[in-house]
């Protein structure tokens, strides 16, 4: 087993101790004040643990929460890889508690994604016992909206990307593996609003245009979309509409989301959303939306990112898989750009979004080790 595997085996209880610290400072997206308290715990358990001349960016934000960059001041030559986080979470303040249940520690946001972040942390850190000086520069990005679209760091994200060789993006392998992801699912975000008539149900229901049937009819054909053959599914998750059962509907709208594969199918499936006509000729639509995140498919330098991987996992003694995820990331705005993206490096376990979220702590310095090595084998090619 390689020397950064043994240094990270040697800190676990103080690794646990920063991992329960992150965990316990809950963040939900929608909570500027506790994102931003979660930050503060970040930027210490961050400065306390890296040695460097590191320079802080951090990026405030009037409703979602500060995102943070941490990159070395110093000006080389060296390739720049760049370790892609988000610290927001899924949960309400004390929605879920946290758990130690053998190896397996149970917690909001734990899997997804602040194990994952700390080991990024821990694999530099390991390298820092070995190295004077890296044969690379490490750049940090810990964002704060993920977890509802990124619309407040996507741009941030893409530009600083662009000055990095490599993004290796620290969510989670695929659920109840040990995968890496080197393909996601694009991500698409519609609203359909309908306008009727409306009238009394009663005495003048003939005078009336139901925006609800109208909606019911237009739900059909989107759901009609679906092609699993393709990897494409759409879904009508959100309805709403009416005003009393006695009055003939005026108003009524969906939020729809739909998962593709590849640019190609994202292209079809905003075409036929965006060229929807109404059923009835006297009701109105109105769409609304966009392709949240463009599908991470594979390419040729994803692929060789892969494979490095494989050779700093064998240096470890393990065999990775690569795998297909249905959700997004933020991994999938790198892709796009064409910057070789590894996803899925962060710590095994299982629950995203769910109440048994948790992660397998005892695979916490074997995950970490392989970030290490990855690095080192890329910095060597």
């Amino acid at each position: 087993m390689s020397v950064f595997y043994e240094y990270l085996e040697e800190n676990k209880a103080k690794i646990k101790d920063q991992l329960l610290q992150l965990v316990k400072a809950e963040s939900p997206s929608h909570r500027k004040d506790k994102v931003d308290e979660c930050g503060v715990i970040l930027k210490e358990i961050f400065q306390n643990n890296l040695n460097g001349n590191w320079q802080l960016q951090e990026f405030e934000n009037s409703n979602a929460g500060n995102h943070l960059l941490f990159s070395l001041k110093e000006d080389s030559n060296k390739p720049r890889f760049l370790f892609l986080s988000h610290f927001d979470t899924v949960w309400e303040v004390g929605a879920l508690p946290i758990v130690e249940k053998g190896d397996d520690i149970y917690g909001p946001g734990i899997f997804d994604m602040k194990a994952g972040l700390l080991s990024s942390i821990w694999a530099i850190r390991s390298l820092q016992q070995e190295y004077t000086e890296l044969p690379f520069s490490p750049v940090f990005l810990f964002t704060s909206d993920e977890e509802v679209g990124s619309t407040t760091s996507r741009k941030l994200i893409e530009e600083v990307a662009q000055t990095c060789d490599a993004v290796f993006v620290m969510e989670p392998p695929v659920s109840g593996t040990f995968a890496l992801k080197t393909e996601r699912k694009g991500v698409g975000r519609y609203t359909l609003s309908v306008k009727g008539v409306s009238a009394h149900a009663g005495n003048h229901h003939e005078d009336g245009v139901s925006a609800i049937h109208e909606l019911s009819q237009q739900i059909i054909k989107l759901e009609q979309l679906t092609n699993y053959e393709q990897g494409t599914t759409v879904n009508v998750g959100v309805i709403r509409g009416g005003t009393s059962s006695n009055v003939v509907s005026a108003a009524a709208e969906a939020e729809i989301d739909f998962r593709v594969t590849s640019h190609g199918e994202a292209d079809k499936i905003i075409k036929a959303l965006e060229s929807l006509s109404p059923f009835n000729n006297a009701a109105e639509l109105a769409i609304s939306g966009e392709l949240n995140r463009p599908p991470m498919e594979k390419s040729e330098k994803s692929v060789r990112l892969y494979q490095k991987a494989l050779l700093a996992g064998k240096r470890l003694g393990i065999e990775l898989q690569e795998a297909k995820a249905g959700g997004g990331s933020d991994g999938n705005f790198t892709a796009a750009l064409g910057i070789p993206t590894l996803d899925g490096l962060g710590i095994p376990g299982d629950g995203p979004h769910a109440i048994h979220e948790h992660i397998h702590f005892d695979r916490f310095s074997e995950r970490s080790a392989l970030v290490a090595e990855l690095c080192l084998e890329l910095s060597n090619s």
